[in-house]
This record gives structure tokens, sequence and C-alpha cells, in this order.
């Protein structure tokens, strides 16, 4: 079941990327680059295009499948990776080598 979920959110997240970046903005008329009056800020907009409505779908999938990923995975979750995870143990051939002594001062003869 996690697959598929995983699956539909992959894929929804590809087409709704492809959605976005083929829509073309609001503003696109030359008169909103010189600071023109637009209708769409208080006026009318107009019928929502098909594209807009399938981007609504696909954002309403998208937050599902998010919503429902995030859950399955903190339920998943039963502590810290580190926690099973074997103990080191170091071979005898591997072992560290034994610490060395400091060498003694050197003496210095008294007169």
């Amino acid at each position: 079941m996690i697959v598929a979920v995983t699956a539909l959110h992959i894929l929804v997240s590809i087409l709704l990327i492809l959605l976005v970046l083929i829509q073309g903005g609001e503003n696109v008329d030359i008169t909103a680059a010189f600071g023109g009056v637009s209708q769409a800020a208080f006026g009318p907009r107009g019928a929502v295009s098909t594209m807009a409505k399938i981007t609504w779908g696909l954002g309403a999938i998208f937050i599902a499948t998010s919503v429902t990923l995030s859950v399955w995975a903190s339920r998943q979750t039963s502590g810290s990776i580190l926690e099973n995870a074997p103990k080191q143990t170091t071979p005898a051939s591997k072992a560290p080598a034994p610490k060395a002594t400091a060498p003694a001062p050197p003496q210095v003869p008294k007169k």
C-alpha cells in the first residue's frame, strides 16, 4: 500500500510541476508590465480554465499523499537507527598498539 501511495505521490508531483510551468501568469498582457490597470485584481476574473482546475485537483492529491506518507512514516519509527546497530568489536589482529612510555629526561651531571 505504501508503495502505491509513494508512486502516486511521485507521479502527481511531476504532473503538478509540468502543469504549473506550462500555465501562463494572470497578468501576461503588456499593460501589467508598465503599471497598467488589471481587471484581475479587483474586477471579474472570468471563467476558470481547465488547466487551473486540474492544478487544483493535483494539488489536493499531493497534499493528501504527503500527509498520508508522513503519518505512516511517524508510526513506523521505533527509535534511532544507532540503537539497533551491532556493537563493533576489534579483532585480535587489529588490536590497538600499546601506548609508548615517555623517555626519561636526561640527567645533568652535578658539579
